[in-house]
């Protein structure tokens, strides 16, 4: 795989990224290990994870994907080199106690300490790519998709966190920073604030993005084109719905995937990708798929992987044949005929896990 630039960084990476959050959860250190080194094998240079993992997010597991990525590092003798690494400080944690005492905010002292725990956890000198995985602002996320301004958070602005990074990246402990789950506002914020004082400029906004949610579509393509932000895609594959595995079981009952994460964890299933329209709609793409002569993975992860808003999907696995079977996906080809036909299927159902 060729390797893309991430905005204006230093940063080169494949356009294939591998999400960790399973780690320490779903899956356990064996099998974690198994899929980097099989990761690292097939050429994808780039791992994504965060301080808030494993997920679904709770006490027992907080951190747990950060040591396990950093106990395989450290038995990897020379694979730091070869990788990008990517990693989050948790934004306010409000219903998350066990993060930072579960703060409304997110304060430049935080995103300090929070950097120095990851640091020490992954066992590395340095974090390539730093993003806040959430903003301070009450913002319409993880569901939600109304603004409204009767609840907007006072809290760190966007410069005090921004002035933070840049101590981070002056001291050599990060190379770049990133956004996560942000709006057109807060991304060209960050930029404008970063040109204005001189602060490290943000080379990336990772949003969700797929079949079921293209809202990134709604503005925020354009916001990241003019100021040179790329788009890391996660769920690509809608929390599964997207496989196809739920398309003749649904998402319970004892014909559902027992181990899969929508059926083991209620908690995932009270969010987006458990609306019933979502499931609804991804067996319209599973039926579109087939039609075409292709798997429902295979049109899901082609979308991504072939889009010009996405500078690398990150892909989230529980096996090493997973990933084999994501990784293969890498070259479909999506004709025109179907590709109108995936937008004539968004003009009727929109996005309905947005």
């Amino acid at each position: 795989m060729k390797t893309i630039q991430l905005g204006s960084s230093d940063l080169s990476v494949t356009p294939i990224c591998l999400g960790t959050m399973t780690f320490g959860e779903q899956v356990d250190e064996a099998t974690a290990f198994a899929i980097l080194d099989r990761s690292l094998e097939r050429g994808v240079n780039f791992l994504d994870t965060a301080e808030m993992y494993a997920v679904p997010p709770r006490a027992a597991t907080f951190n747990a994907t950060e040591i396990i990525l950093g106990n395989w590092l450290a038995r990897r003798p020379g694979a730091r080199q070869k990788l990008v690494l990517a990693t989050k400080v948790a934004g306010p944690a409000r219903s998350m106690p066990w993060i930072r005492g579960g703060s409304a905010d997110l304060t430049g002292a935080d995103i300090l300490a929070a950097c120095d725990g990851s640091l020490k956890r992954l066992q590395t000198d340095v974090i390539d790519l730093y993003q806040i995985h959430w903003p301070v602002r009450s913002v319409p996320a993880f569901g939600g998709i109304y603004y409204q301004p009767a609840r907007a958070d006072e809290g760190t602005s966007m410069h005090a966190q921004l002035e933070a990074l840049h101590t981070l990246v002056q001291a050599g402990k990060v190379r770049a920073v990133g956004l996560s789950n942000e709006t057109p506002y807060g991304v060209h914020e960050f930029v404008r604030l970063a040109d204005q004082y001189g602060l490290p400029r943000v080379a990336t906004v990772q949003n969700a993005y797929c079949l079921l949610n293209r809202s990134v579509e709604n503005a925020l393509d354009e916001t990241m084109h003019h100021l040179k932000v790329s788009l890391l895609a996660y769920s690509p594959l809608a929390f599964g719905l997207l496989t196809g595995k739920y398309d003749d079981c649904g998402l319970t009952g004892p014909d559902a995937p027992a181990q899969a994460r929508i059926t083991r964890y209620e908690s995932t299933r009270k969010q987006r990708w458990g609306r019933p329209e979502a499931l609804m709609a991804a067996r319209r793409y599973s039926a579109l798929a087939r039609a075409h002569g292709l798997s429902p993975t295979q049109l899901a992860l082609a979308f991504c992987y072939t889009k010009w808003q996405v500078a690398s999907t990150i892909i989230g696995v529980t096996s090493v044949a997973q990933l084999d079977e994501d990784l293969d996906a890498w070259g479909t080809t999506l004709s025109p005929e179907l590709l109108k036909q995936i937008d004539a299927l968004r003009w009727e159902l929109r996005d309905p896990a947005q």
